[in-house]
């Protein structure tokens, strides 16, 4: 005998454990299935495993800014789940948040698990039953509407369904892309996929010897073929194959279109908030206090936490390392200054899906109704998350999606007009 639910989720992520929840909460009879042994995969490893859960612009108008040209069909989505809505639903129900630089707000405690948990007990309590290690075989749909869904030979039916599979950025997640492939079966267009936040592999050996380093507050700017192009300023984190973080991941967009036009280069201020006037004074004072040491031996002692090994093969190409502080020249001095606030990379391209945490691309919002997220051609289907086509930066804009459309699409599902 089949047991029919009133709603079926696929997807155990942000979106699909909110719309779930929430669906729960108002008394819906729900089954919420993931492919994964867990919940949350790509939720646990977001900011580092702490978990950017949303950005505190509290003015509504200037928090859809950032979502470009998909800000005019968000406003309903907002108005029904805002970012003041979403900070009340975690702070005031058991999941103490903090707002850190940028108005990024991270869970109190800065785990991720943390997140995972709240929203796993979330469904819980609205008696939402739960299956796990559950990948979706097939859609079956007639007269418009989806039939039944296969999870491997075993037969699921409800009466709504909602897709919070998640794009295809970390594929390692479980974010495979397989929810766009059924909504092409149902006859939707997809918006083809590229990387949109993604990190940026570069040329230089010094940068990559600083994998794992990060630059809190530091300005890069970027040039074609010598030409400047633009600037930004915020947190950069060194990799194994280039640079991350924050301010490049939002940079990433304007750099792929770049990179079409000639050579992309790029030059790392450390000391923004310093000219290089008074750079070079302050370098001067720690040459007088060792002024018997030998110039890689004070390094770092120059330059931020972590930075002295990639600066001092920078810095070998242009002069001798071994000479003591007190033998530097001033043309040298000059050198260092100028290098520290222009340490030059070079940008070989951008990582791929792999390694994005957003992929550009997937379901027109045009083809969904934005104030429930029902699908506007399948009558009984509604659309969550990163499989919706909507540009955003990094800095918790993503996830404050996850939770607005899930809940949008929870509190709709079961309704009758």
């Amino acid at each position: 005998m089949i047991k029919k639910y009133d709603l079926i989720v696929v997807g155990g992520g942000a979106s699909g454990m909110m719309a779930a929840g929430r669906a729960g909460e108002r008394g819906l009879r729900v089954l919420l299935i993931e492919k994964n042994r867990q919940f949350g995969e790509k939720l646990l490893i977001t900011g580092n495993g702490r978990c950017n859960i949303l950005n505190a612009i509290e003015d509504k108008h200037i928090l859809l800014e950032k979502y470009g040209n998909s800000k005019q069909f968000l406003y309903s989505v907002f108005d029904q789940f805002g970012e003041n809505d979403a900070f009340n639903f975690f702070n005031l129900h058991g999941l103490p948040l903090v707002i850190e630089n940028y108005n990024r707000v991270f869970p109190k405690s800065q785990d991720s698990r943390d997140v995972v948990q709240f929203l796993v007990d979330y469904m819980r309590q609205g008696n939402v039953e739960v299956r796990t290690q559950c990948a979706v075989s097939g859609v079956q749909i007639k007269d418009n509407r989806i039939e039944s869904i296969l999870c491997g030979k075993e037969v699921l039916t409800a009466t709504e369904y909602i897709f919070a599979t998640g794009g295809t950025s970390h594929p390692e997640t479980g974010s495979t892309g397989d929810g766009y492939k059924w909504l092409k079966q149902l006859g939707h267009t997809i918006v083809d996929l590229t990387p949109s936040l993604v990190p940026l592999a570069v040329k230089e050996s010094w940068a990559k010897e600083l994998s794992g380093v990060s630059l809190e507050d530091m300005k890069i700017t970027f040039f074609v073929d010598g030409e400047k192009e633009f600037k930004l300023n915020g947190r950069l984190l060194f990799t194994h194959f280039g640079i991350s973080g924050p301010l490049i991941l939002n940079s990433a967009s304007k750099v792929s279109k770049l990179l079409s036009t000639g050579i992309v280069t790029a030059e790392i201020d450390m000391f923004p908030k310093i000219d290089s006037g008074n750079l070079e004074r302050q370098i001067i004072g720690i040459f007088d206090i060792n002024k018997n040491k030998t110039l890689k031996n004070i390094v770092n002692e120059l330059v931020p936490l972590g930075m002295s090994k990639g600066i001092i093969i920078l810095l070998s190409g242009h002069m001798d390392m071994d000479v003591k502080v007190h033998s530097v020249t001033k043309e040298n001095r000059k050198k260092i200054v100028n290098l520290f606030k222009a340490l030059p990379v070079t940008i070989a391209g951008l990582m791929g899906l792999d390694r994005a945490i957003v992929a550009d691309g997937g379901l027109p919002l045009t083809e969904v109704d934005m104030k429930t997220m029902q699908s506007k051609k399948v009558s009984n289907l509604f659309v969550t998350g990163d499989l919706l086509h909507i540009n955003r930066p990094s800095g918790g804009f993503s996830l404050q999606l996850c939770w607005s459309t899930g809940y949008v699409a929870g509190s709709s599902a079961g309704k009758k007009d």
